[in-house]
């Protein structure tokens, strides 16, 4: 080409030029300004042609010659510079700083890069001619030492050029150039005592070098001990030093895990080391640096879909921000309109992008709180009606979402990193991840190990030993654990949706147990709950899920161990709240399918098929346990309670399955039914009677639900307070009109929801299930189902005039429970016949039915 043939000439021109002709030709300039005209222009010349590509790669010859006879003329200018332009009142500080941008380009150019050759090429080079780089890196530090008490003029200017010249993989021009670092610190440090504008700068500059490929641990060690070692010998820069190198080599190492993993097809680990440099810029306060890393991260959540973490990151700066009409000095990021320039109309964009998000993340609650905080400017700041009639708008629908939306919870994962194969940032660490939704274990294993594919998964769950964390290899290790909800107070002893206090328990958690059954002790085939202990261990995470990422890392781990007795009143309390649960959802939607509720029921009331609690009372109700384990008399007495609290509730299951079920399955029901009252009669009369509140629901037509926490003491509690006495039902008005058809159906809504504890209206305060339809044969009609009383009609409560002496109330017939529930304790008069087995064929269909 025609440019390649000026180099060319250019190039045989200077081959020809010795010292002498060199300083001939500087001496032939009539005056000083024509000499630093001429030199400026061959700077620029020469960076120009240096920077482009003259010659094909794998001219090697040509390109090695040229770079010899530009390095030879380099040098000849830069004595002239000393000699004629660094004195007081000749110094050019241009010219100086065009030479020094001119000398690390010609360092840092590709065909310079003796690493990206082969080692045979390699080889030849520097036989013929030399590794030039570590040739002008010692011109281009003399240079720098020659300008004494100039060097202030070039900080922070040369500080990009010098680092990229370090940063070259050449040991000993790392070796040689480092150093100039620590002259700059010292020569600010003596002028302003401090480092500021030297720091921000390499901080700066590290950050686009290193994700431009440049820098390895080499560097990051060798910057570490070179500036330590300078520092350590100037007391008074000592410890800002140190503080300063620690500095730099925490950014490095964070910067060199994130472009490790940024190519990678799984963005996972991109996520993680993009978080952890963000976390890093805002410790340092480096705001611009903060935001435009908040911004790669929201970037990676919404192209896997993560719209819910991407909410979480853009409300991060958006927090920074005020509402205000103070211009906005933060640099813009994403695709903000240019027009957006005052705090309060970035903020305003942020926060709708914001509720967008968390809207397809299903998180309307989160998006009802940013409604809110908008509606509250557009009311009164601002005065925007309209705007706000559109985010009240929207606010309403996402309350509407709530209770009408499926959501299902998502599941989460323990996932451990062991060995020293790893990263840095996973090594020997344990996260905790959240699944999206429906997301099975195996899909989520087998994506977690494709960056991995020489990882070994660990089977066991036990945390693994030295052997394995100090081993070589990469070991990964995953199982599922379980959210531990937060105590919310303003849901205690209230009566709330489920679809509102479901989403508290999968969603702003930060503890996560996982409990492992053991035995120990002797073993009894016949009842292994008898020595069936739980070792249950408790992971705190740094932050609570769901947040700026789908996993954050364990900072703490604890472990207890969970006994027979203390895993049997667990057991209990689950089971009764499932019962709940399902009750609930039958009560708020009629329309469900009746199955789940049958398996539940027939599971527990009928022994032929689980056995019931029966076992419960083999292991620890005897004598003999008693004595071998007298500290655990209160917790005897708290799992009978909650067995015989489960009776109100199964009785509540067993009347909707009653209303609900086909005629297909009513033998099936009738034998469960039966079942029922056989239970009923035998816990009652061991255990006493429970009786359930009954709510008056002030808001008509609304479904209701009981909020359970995870244990039963704030509900026992209210027992206490208001199972004493039986609720009065007041006199039903007789109508004056029959209501539209419409309202009848509201009418019967609110009669299905609104008045018990469970939602259900019942005029007969009696808790029997004679309300069931009843069975064909009247010889097995159930003869005890009123045994257990609400009261009387008159609202009082009867005398327990039958209880057994060891169970006597010792006020108005009640007597309060471990779990701190009330009820009265009564004994039946005689267990009911034992009820006939379902016909075969029956239960086939209903199971077919289930599948």
């Amino acid at each position: 080409s025609p440019q390649g043939h000026y180099v060319a000439c250019m190039a045989t021109i200077l081959s020809q030029m010795d010292k002498d002709h060199y300083s001939s030709y500087i001496k032939g300039f009539p005056s000083r300004p024509e000499l630093m005209d001429f030199l400026m222009e061959t700077f620029i010349l020469f960076k120009d042609l240096i920077g482009k590509t003259v010659y094909p790669s794998d001219w090697m010859v040509m390109n090695m010659v040229q770079n010899r006879e530009f390095l030879r003329a380099i040098n000849q200018f830069a004595t002239t510079l000393t000699e004629m332009f660094l004195s007081n009142g000749n110094f050019e500080l241009q010219l100086w700083n065009n030479y020094f941008h001119l000398a690390v380009a010609f360092l840092t150019q590709d065909s310079l890069q003796l690493e990206n050759f082969s080692q045979a090429k390699r080889n030849s080079i520097q036989a013929k001619y030399g590794d030039m780089r570590a040739t002008i890196g010692a011109a281009i530090r003399d240079m720098w030492y020659k300008l004494g008490h100039r060097k202030i003029e070039f900080i922070p200017g040369m500080v990009g050029p010098i680092l990229e010249m370090t940063l070259v993989p050449e040991l000993e021009l790392r070796k040689s150039t480092i150093p100039i670092f620590f002259d700059m610190m010292l020569c600010e440090y003596q002028l302003t005592k401090g480092f500021s504008r030297f720091e921000d700068e390499i901080l700066r500059k590290l950050d686009s070098e290193v994700e431009g490929g440049r820098g390895d641990e080499q560097y990051k060690q060798l910057f570490e001990s070179i500036l330590l070692s300078c520092c350590r010998r100037h007391p008074e820069l000592a410890k800002p030093g140190e503080n300063f190198i620690a500095l730099v080599a925490g950014l490095l190492e964070r910067l060199l895990d994130y472009r490790a993993v940024m190519n990678d097809e799984n963005k996972t680990y991109s996520m993680s080391c993009t978080v952890n440099l963000l976390n890093f810029y805002k410790e340092i306060d480096r705001q611009a640096m903060y935001i435009r890393y908040l911004y790669k991260l929201k970037d990676l959540h919404v192209s896997y879909e993560n719209y819910t973490e991407g909410a979480y990151t853009l409300l991060l700066h958006a927090r920074l921000l005020k509402w205000s009409d103070e211009v906005n000095t933060a640099p813009m990021q994403g695709l903000h309109s240019p027009s957006l320039h005052t705090q309060r109309q970035l903020k305003e964009a942020l926060y709708n992008q914001i509720i967008d998000y968390f809207d397809q993340g299903k998180m309307w609650e989160e998006a009802i709180h940013i409604c809110k905080e908008l509606a509250e400017q557009y009311e009164s700041e601002v005065f925007d009606y309209e705007m706000l009639s559109d985010i009240l708008q929207r606010e309403a629908k996402f309350y509407e979402k709530i209770l009408k939306v499926l959501r299902p919870s998502p599941d989460y994962f323990a996932v451990g990193y062991y060995g020293q194969g790893f990263p840095t940032f996973l090594r020997n660490k344990v996260f905790i991840y959240r699944g999206k939704e429906y997301e099975r274990r195996e899909d989520f294993e087998m994506q977690l190990l494709s960056p991995f594919p020489n990882a070994e998964k660990l089977q066991s769950t036990s945390p693994p030993g030295q052997d394995i964390t100090g081993s070589p290899g990469q070991y990964i290790q995953c199982f599922t654990v379980q959210p531990v909800e937060e105590a919310k107070v303003r849901f205690k002893d209230r009566s709330i949706p489920e679809q509102i206090t479901n989403f508290y328990k999968a969603n702003h958690v930060q503890k996560f147990n996982y409990s492992r059954p053991f035995k120990k002790g002797p073993k009894d085939p016949d009842n292994e709950f008898a020595n069936m202990w739980i070792e249950r261990t408790t992971f705190v995470t740094a932050y609570p899920l769901p947040g700026i990422l789908r996993w954050f890392v364990v900072t703490s781990t604890t472990m207890t161990i969970i006994s027979p007795l203390e895993n049997a009143i667990e057991t209990m309390m689950k089971t009764n709240e499932k019962i709940m649960s399902e009750i609930n959802r039958h009560q708020n939607d009629p329309g469900l399918p009746i199955n789940p509720l049958s398996m539940l029921l027939n599971g527990i009331v009928d022994p032929a098929v689980m056995g019931g609690f029966a076992k419960y009372e083999t292991a620890f109700f005897q004598e003999s346990y008693l004595q071998e384990h007298p500290q655990d008399n209160g917790n005897i007495e708290k799992l009978k309670d909650l067995i015989a609290w489960q009776i109100p509730l199964l009785a509540e299951g067993v009347r909707i399955h009653g209303r609900k079920v086909t005629e297909d399955l009513r033998p099936f029901h009738e034998r469960m039914e039966q079942c029922f009252v056989q239970l009923r009669a035998k816990v009652e009369s061991q255990y006493g009677v429970r009786e359930m509140i009954c709510f008056e629901d002030r808001r008509s037509g609304r479904p209701r639900s009981m909020a359970w926490g995870p244990s039963w003491d704030h509900l026992s509690y209210a027992g206490d307070r208001q199972l004493l006495h039986s609720m009065e039902v007041p006199p039903t008005p007789k109508p004056t009109h029959h209501p539209p058809e419409s309202e009848e159906r509201r009418g019967e809504r609110r009669e299905n929801r609104s008045s018990t504890f469970f939602g259900y209206r019942r005029q007969d305060p009696q808790p029997s299930i004679s309300e069931l339809p009843e069975p064909k044969d009247e010889k097995r009609r159930p003869s005890h189902m009123s045994e257990s009383s609400l009261g009387s009609p008159d609202g009082k409560q009867p005398p327990p005039s039958r209880d057994p002496p060891s169970t006597q109330p010792s006020t108005a017939g009640t007597s309060p429970s471990p779990t701190g529930f009330g009820g009265r304790v009564k004994s039946a008069s005689k267990l009911p016949p034992l009820p006939r087995k379902i016909s075969p064929t029956v239960y086939e269909t209903f199971l077919e039915q289930s599948d």
